[in-house]
């Protein structure tokens, strides 16, 4: 059995998340409590938004991100109690989850990140205006075609941006761009017998509209030690996996306005000797996703008690 660690992203966060591992664990516990001492100038506590919300201030993107991140390293940490002697092959996480991947690969330390990442989330959504970007989910078209329907709306609207920002699975693409922009390509995706499915997001990530944000993150990252990655993390931005420090760095600013290839990631794990992957986090996004990309693989979660349990039953074995 060769196993990868996952993390997931920006999506999979609802009111309660974490709560049942803080109470069972005191590994996960611990790292609430440090999440809130590093956020110590919040008004409410990040633990107490992840546990009792309220749900429109957890879905804010400066707080979800630093909450989803928690709850990961949390159930992470929870995890490593139990089964202490399990080591992943490889890491990778969707977007944001990157970062939850580099804290499990010890190259970047949790406090760090959780401040990282509240910046992130904020540079992000000052990036754009709010309704000036749009994303749709795009079912039923190959990657050609889709990059197509974007290049052509872009031809039709000088000065507007949209593109691929997510190749989740097979005829699952997520685009990005201006609102009409993303419009003119949902109906060009239409026409090529694809559906686009506009999705509600706060700003439209992954895709040059973020610049402003991906320089934000670099220079927070210059402030930042971040280290060589003890176990290779397989890399959003180019789907290949990454033991240097350096690179580590750049690579986190390239995804902030590069698109998310998660589909070649899985691949990536795969093709690497990986047979099963932990989903550790909030949700069960990944799962589904994986098996979409490679129907055979064996995955666990770990983002409750239960699923703790049941995953420390199966891989204790």
């Amino acid at each position: 059995m060769t196993v990868a660690f996952v993390f997931p992203g920006q999506g999979s966060q609802e009111v309660g998340m974490g709560r049942s591992l803080a109470e069972r664990s005191p590994a996960a516990r611990a790292v609430f409590n440090r999440a809130d001492r590093a956020l110590a100038g919040d008004a409410v506590p990040l633990s107490t938004l992840c546990f009792d919300g309220p749900a429109e201030s957890l879905t804010l993107t400066e707080n979800t991100q630093p909450a989803i991140l928690t709850v990961s390293v949390a159930a992470l940490a929870a995890l490593r109690e139990r089964l202490p002697a399990l080591v992943p092959t490889l890491v990778a996480g969707h977007s944001l989850g990157e970062y939850s991947a580099l804290v499990a690969a010890d190259a970047i330390d949790f406090e760090d990140t959780v401040r990282l990442v509240r910046l992130r989330g904020r540079a992000m959504q000052e990036a754009v205006p709010v309704g000036v970007g749009a994303m749709a989910a795009v079912m039923g078209l190959e990657p050609d075609a889709v990059a197509a329907a974007c290049a052509r709306a872009v031809e039709s609207l000088p000065g507007k941006v949209v593109s691929p920002a997510n190749f989740n699975a097979p005829g699952q693409i997520v685009i990005a761009g201006h609102a009409e922009a993303v419009a003119r390509a949902s109906e060009l995706v239409a026409e090529a017998k694809g559906r686009a499915i506009p999705l509600k997001v706060s700003a439209p990530f992954h895709c040059a509209l973020m610049q402003p944000a991906a320089d934000r993150v670099r220079d927070a990252l210059a402030t930042i030690d971040v280290r060589a990655p003890k176990v290779p993390v397989v890399a959003n931005f180019d789907a290949a996996p990454n033991d240097s420090a350096e690179r580590a760095k750049e690579l986190l600013v390239q995804q902030v306005a590069g698109a998310v290839r998660w589909e070649q990631s899985i691949r990536a794990m795969i093709d690497g000797g990986v047979t099963t992957f932990v989903e550790i986090g909030p949700g069960r996004v990944l799962a589904g996703l994986i098996k979409r990309v490679h129907k055979p693989a064996v995955i666990h979660n770990v983002f409750d008690a239960a699923s703790l349990d049941a995953t420390v039953a199966a891989l204790g074995a």
